[in-house]
């Protein structure tokens, strides 16, 4: 040990560069002539200053414990997430000897794609440890800002070149030794501060305009939900009736779902295989994933409503309850098949189950169930049929436009992401215009620095 320490003070400040300095084979791009790169272990502030986090068990929790446990959830793509929420005490603190994080700290996550992706430390009012996944550097503060380190881990040839690193099969991981030799792109400390403002300003715009769209996004659904309610109150087809109808919401009758629809549950015709060949099949909409030979199978032909029967998307709406099939189609036993009498129309009819809260006829919480019965009790409002014709054309007009819309949103978001990657991979190549070329070498500052 102490042999290894005195060979390490007789390194000369040459040999000393040598190990940190990224050789020119293994340099990701080429750099500005006053940049240099250098390994990420060769940035930390002392020997200990490049670690992994605790091996902490989850027989050492304790949930009125005075020491906060960091986990991966915590780390996002450069920021710091707060969404764990474990604690040890102070006691297993000492008794497992774990090693107290700091503020301004990086954290750099060592498995869990993105893997080396990182956040810096914020200030608590209480001692913060992390877990043995995530690996922590504490940066010389007189050669890279950590706010800069931050853009280089979460960049994306900095993630693609940790995943090519990391070893493993059902749990990939990059070991910290690799995470060590990992190249960072070093300018002189002036640039980094310019090239960091140059970037929280760009961000900031972008940031701005994510805020709106995202805000477009995520008011869709109030926004379809108040047309499908003025739809079916009558309000969005009052001008509709003053001037072709001559008659008023108030006209408008409640029947029952089972008075208005002829229910085919009970009517369905076993295939073979050779029939359900080339026809199309609503298992996977409706049925829970399994083996598909093992459920009844039927034939219909023409234009059907269907309502599901069973399964978690009763519940959560991830999908809609009720569609229109039309055709020659099977199903299974776990939908609805119905028709409708002339008084109402299949259209209409799913844009209104689709609409409300199917809640009060669904039974059963771990296998909710919506029989039959209960769904033929579902109230509709029901207006003229040709009002009904007006409604379904107002709302496959202003649906399309919402959805046009919501599709809108989400490009601008998917650009807006793309924008900041294109930011963050120029500012690390020295493309922003922010470089000095008369400023000092950073080979220098190291040398220095070393």
């Amino acid at each position: 040990m102490t042999r290894g320490k005195k060979e390490e003070k007789e390194l000369t400040i040459e040999e000393r560069l040598e190990q940190a300095l990224v050789p020119v084979e293994e340099q990701p791009y080429e750099l500005p002539p006053n940049w240099c790169w250098v390994k990420l272990a060769g940035l930390k502030a002392s020997e200990s200053g490049f670690f992994d986090g605790d091996w902490v068990l989850s027989e050492n929790m304790d949930i009125d414990g005075d020491v906060r446990l960091l986990q991966l959830s915590d780390i996002g793509d450069g920021e710091f997430l707060d969404k764990s929420n474990k604690h040890i005490s102070s006691n297993t603190f000492n008794l497992l000897n774990c090693t107290e994080l700091f503020e301004g700290d990086i954290m750099i996550s060592r498995m869990a794609e993105p893997i080396a992706r990182s956040c810096i430390v914020p200030l608590f009012p209480y001692r913060v440890i992390t877990a043995v996944d995530v690996a922590v550097i504490r940066c010389k503060k007189e050669l890279i800002l950590n706010t800069y380190l931050n853009y280089v881990c979460n960049s994306n040839w900095f993630t693609e070149l940790a995943m090519h690193m990391a070893r493993g099969t059902t749990r990939v991981r990059i070991t910290r030794s690799n995470l060590g030799k990992m190249p960072v792109p070093l300018p002189s400390l002036a640039e980094q501060q310019r090239i960091v403002d140059r970037i929280e300003s760009l961000f900031a715009k972008l940031d701005e305009a994510k805020e709106k769209a995202q805000a477009v996004v995520d008011g869709f659904e109030t926004r379809k939900a108040a047309i499908l309610h003025k739809a079916f109150t009558g309000k969005l087809t009052r001008r509709w009736r003053i001037e072709y109808d001559a008659s008023d919401d108030e006209t408008w009758e409640i029947k029952l779902l089972g008075e208005i629809t002829s229910n085919y549950d009970s009517k369905r015709i076993p295939l073979s295989q050779e029939e359900r060949n080339g026809l199309t099949h609503l298992y996977d909409y409706y049925g829970a994933s399994g083996i598909i030979d093992q459920v009844d199978r039927y034939i219909f032909e023409g234009r059907y409503l269907l309502i599901g029967e069973d399964g978690a998307n009763l519940v959560i709406r991830s999908k809609p309850i009720a569609f229109i099939a039309d055709g020659r189609f099977w199903v299974n036993n776990h939908a609805h098949v119905l028709k409708a009498s002339g008084e109402v129309s299949l259209d209409y009819l799913c844009y209104y189950i689709n609409s409300i809260d199917l809640t009060p006829y669904i039974t059963g919480s771990a296998q909710p169930k919506m029989t039959q019965v209960k769904m033929n009790g579902i109230p509709i409002p029901v207006p003229t049929i040709s009002e009904q014709v007006e409604i379904v054309c107002i709302l496959d007009n202003l649906l399309d436009k919402e959805q046009q819309v919501k599709k809108s949103a989400v490009t601008v978001l998917d650009q807006i992401e793309t924008m900041k990657k294109s930011i963050l991979a120029r500012a690390l190549r020295g493309e922003l215009g922010t470089n000095d070329p008369t400023e000092e070498n950073a080979v220098e500052l190291l040398k220095k620095v070393l």
